[in-house]
């Protein structure tokens, strides 16, 4: 998906094969076999065959507009995992440094026992 995109976003006012090659950083033969794809999924068009020029159509440019909805709320939820990794760690770190505090933790530790018994 993600190559298709950048394949998108570099024939979205007209580009050729090299120009696409290297903004997708594909190799040549990638790049056969992902236009191929596009052309038959209608995402680009080739309108006429003298320049090779391709270019986005409307079903490609809706994809594109899909595909950055979609890969802006990934990146979100990435971040937001990564932000509740963080606060579970500094919560185990809490946590063990309360058990480690000896008698006045005993209500924590009497809580360990009951979670490891469920």
């Amino acid at each position: 998906m993600e190559i298709l995109a950048e394949i998108l976003v570099a024939v979205k006012n007209g580009s050729r094969k090299t120009r696409i090659m290297y903004q997708a950083n594909l190799s040549f033969r990638l790049l056969e076999k992902y236009l191929d794809y596009a052309l038959k999924a209608e995402l680009i068009a080739v309108p006429s065959e003298n320049t090779r020029t391709y270019l986005a159509t409307i079903r490609g440019r809706e994809f594109l507009e899909k595909y950055d909805k979609y890969s802006m709320r990934n990146k979100q939820l990435e971040d937001m995992s990564k932000a509740l990794a963080r606060e579970k760690a500094m919560l185990d770190n809490y946590m063990a440094k309360m058990a480690d505090a000896g008698p006045k933790s005993s209500l924590l530790k009497q809580d360990k026992m009951m979670s490891a018994s469920v």
